[in-house]
């Protein structure tokens, strides 16, 4: 099992309509020349044609950069393209089926929303890579996204998790000092890069803000 290394501290969500004019290839470009350490292709409107030509472009973008490309959702868009990894909800394909398309050596991420979801998330052992934990605060990312949790109940799952954890939800660079102090192991963020005026510059000040939330001698949780 030789599965690539990945830092969730800045780990930009696509979307295809916040991107706008500039479009989500070169938003990814610009993101990850400010430090953007994991991307997630996202557009839950899109054609599995569309889904496996965006993903083949910005799997060319991030070419020899060191920064996975993660597919959310289909794992067979990410096997069929050699993607770096899949995240799913709770509602998709059961984790074993997921890694039964993507093979051994993929990234598998989970979103979860609570102390039951990240429980039962221990018993997939190493099938699963990290978690997803949030929303955080309320987002208008995803229609059906549940109630936000806090940043109380994200540390509590955070400590209560076998897996690294993201943040996801609501999550703006005045949150990011909140959230790494909450225990978790990035931010996972939507409008806080796409669709910014400066795209580049507003994911370095996610890093920077992410690197100064840590206290001298904290270190990654894992």
């Amino acid at each position: 099992m030789t599965r690539p290394a990945f830092d969730l501290s800045v780990y930009l969500v696509t979307d295809t309509g916040q991107c706008g004019a500039l479009g989500v290839a070169e938003t990814v470009r610009r993101a990850v020349a400010g430090g953007a350490t994991l991307v997630q292709l996202r557009d839950p409107d899109a054609s599995r044609a569309e889904l496996v030509a965006l993903g083949r472009e910005l799997l060319a973008v991030l070419d020899g950069t060191g920064v996975p490309l993660i597919i959310n959702d289909h794992a067979d868009v990410a096997a069929e393209i050699g993607a770096d990894g899949v995240h799913i909800g709770q509602g998709d394909l059961a984790p074993d089926a997921v890694r039964a398309i993507i093979g051994p050596d993929a990234l598998l991420g989970l979103s979860t929303h609570d102390a039951a979801e990240v429980d039962a998330a221990a018993a997939w052992g190493d099938v699963l890579d990290y978690l997803g934990v949030g929303p955080v605060w309320p987002t208008g990312s995803k229609a059906d996204a549940a109630d936000a949790i806090g940043t109380d109940t994200l540390a509590a799952l955070a400590r209560r998790s076998a897996y690294p954890c993201v943040a996801i939800g609501g999550i703006s660079a005045a949150r990011v000092t909140d959230v790494r102090r909450a225990g978790a192991d990035g931010v996972a963020v939507i409008s806080a890069i796409c669709g910014q005026p400066d795209v580049e510059a507003a994911t370095r000040d996610l890093v920077q803000r992410w690197a100064s939330a840590a206290s001298p001698d904290q270190g990654e949780r894992r």
